[in-house]
């Protein structure tokens, strides 16, 4: 997952240029930035011509303990997760088992869509490719935050409760669920479920060892990251995201050791190890990394990028007339990045344990400038002014909300709970609670229990809930629907903060009241 303020970062340029960075100034670039952006531990590794030339752990692993980060050290990589199930379908492509162009339903005979045109054109290469018509993160709700009950049967019937925003085809909106439905064909097609399959025939033949396919098949978690996330000015380890169903989207833990072997095979087209063994064709590592979807591109300087999109499992653009190849990945607490310039061989990739995807950003794109001979941003600084400047208009959008809350009950504004307390339900997300209890209203969700928290008033037909998980960053709108005699009928929902994660989509659900 990502949130808004990091997927929005752009590109910018002017100040000081380096020549290739050697490993003293990564070193130095790294612990400014751990600094800067409050962030305990960060990996960093660097591939240049087929071979390691930095990899590198920094800072800790958990506030908690201050154990060192190592090269060895896990961390969850989040949505690069998705170049490993790009990777796996090519290779039952190259065995005959499945087609890009295949069916979803020749596999899933209960895939469905909003749509039936859509449900029976629906093929896999459209899986991986976020132009499904859905909206920014669709459905997320079923996977996010964790400790929800919904199962891969339900994400793959529920999609046809979730509105399209564009035609099929038609435009660029990331996705998760869909990733999940592609773990699922892997599963049919293969025999393998995708944690056996990454397993077994990737991670196995690259010896990436230290590395598994999701946390919860972890037998030592000793050289692991705890993931961390600000509260209130004040940085805190939260609970490991650990949902199973997430893992065809976002579930691998691995190192930067590791995924140096992962982007070296990715830049020699499939080939492995001192035999030059194949994991997959280049043929297929050619349809990877060929544009499928397309991106507005930032024309704008020091990377004068002409076109970008999204090919299948990867972010592709060009950079001063370079093709990348990369991927970035967002789990509460943690966020990653994968960058590959294959034409000058170079490899970056940067793992951190705090949500603050600048860092990243700034790491990398140093790196990336000392190579690419351009004058490089004091990347750190403009980031971190970036930052601070969007959380201010965010929160003064969210001070603004909770300080009418707050005028509210100081004037003992009186409200009738009973005209809005009850059961609600969702096609897709299913049951709601709101219930009075010694004067307060209480929001509570069936499947999804860490959606629970007391629900203020706003205005009028609008209330407000605060989540009992602060780190959430995620408090929301509660806009009720109301029949003739003022009874609430109907819910709809919103993030307060234009910087909620993208993954907390309460604008995809519509409640109906089921009990008066």
């Amino acid at each position: 997952m990502k949130n808004k303020l990091f997927v929005t970062i752009a590109l910018l340029s002017t100040a000081f240029s380096f020549a290739q960075m050697d490993a003293a100034t990564i070193d130095a670039l790294v612990e400014r930035t751990l600094k800067t952006f409050d962030v305990p531990g960060i990996a960093v590794a660097v591939v240049k011509d087929g071979k390691v030339i930095h990899a590198k752990g920094y800072g800790v692993k958990s506030i908690l303990t201050n154990e060192k980060v190592d090269g060895n050290t896990l961390f969850g990589i989040a949505s690069n997760s998705k170049a490993f199930t790009a990777a796996a379908l090519a290779m039952l492509v190259d065995e005959g088992k499945v087609k890009w162009d295949d069916k979803v339903i020749q596999y899933l005979p209960n895939f469905k869509m909003y749509n039936d045109y859509v449900t029976n054109e629906f093929t896999i290469r459209d899986l991986l490719t976020h132009r499904s018509g859905l909206g920014l993160g669709a459905g997320d709700l079923m996977i996010w935050p964790d400790g929800s009950d919904f199962t891969a049967q339900d994400i793959v019937q529920n999609l046809q409760y979730l509105k399209p925003v564009s035609a099929f085809r038609t435009k660029y909106d990331y996705d998760n669920l869909l990733y999940i439905v592609a773990g699922e064909v892997i599963r049919v097609a293969s025999g393998k479920s995708w944690c056996d399959f990454i397993e077994e025939r990737i991670m196995k033949p690259l010896e990436m060892n230290n590395s598994i396919a999701s946390f919860l098949r972890l037998k030592d978690t000793t050289n692991t990251i705890a993931p961390h996330v600000p509260v209130d000015g004040k940085l805190k380890v939260i609970k490991r995201y650990q949902n199973h169903l997430f893992d065809g989207a976002a579930g691998i833990y691995s190192s930067v050791n590791d995924l140096s072997k992962w982007a070296i095979m990715q830049m020699n087209k499939g080939k492995y190890g001192s035999e030059n063994k194949s994991l997959f064709s280049e043929k297929e590592h050619n349809e990877m990394w060929q544009m499928q979807t397309i991106i507005p591109a930032n024309t704008k300087a020091p990377y004068f990028t002409h076109f970008s999109g999204y090919g299948l499992g990867w972010f592709l653009s060009d950079v001063k007339g370079y093709k990348q190849v990369g991927h970035t990945g967002g789990l509460e607490g943690i966020v990653t990045q994968v960058t590959l310039i294959p034409e000058l061989q170079l490899g970056i990739i940067v793992l951190t344990n705090q949500q603050a995807g600048a860092a990243f950003s700034a790491i990398t794109n140093t790196i990336k400038d000392s190579y690419l001979g351009v004058a490089s941003e004091d990347y750190v600084t403009v980031y971190s002014n970036r930052i601070k400047a969007s959380e201010a208009t965010a929160d003064q959008v969210t001070d603004d909300v909770w300080a009418a809350v707050a005028k509210n009950k100081k004037e003992k504004f009186k409200i009738d709970f009973n005209t809005f307390s009850g059961s609600y339900t969702d096609n897709w997300f299913g049951d709601i609670i709101l219930s009075e209890k010694k004067g307060k209203l209480y929001f509570a969700s069936k499947r999804s229990p860490q959606l629970s928290g007391e629900v203020f008033f706003y205005k009028e037909n609008n209330f407000v809930v605060k989540w009992n998980n602060a780190y959430f960053h995620a408090d929301a709108h509660l806009f009720f629907e109301c029949d003739a005699t003022g009874k609430a009928i109907g819910l709809k929902m919103q993030p307060i903060s234009e910087l909620t994660d993208f993954s907390y989509d309460f604008q995809d659900l519509d409640f109906k009241r089921t009990e008066k």
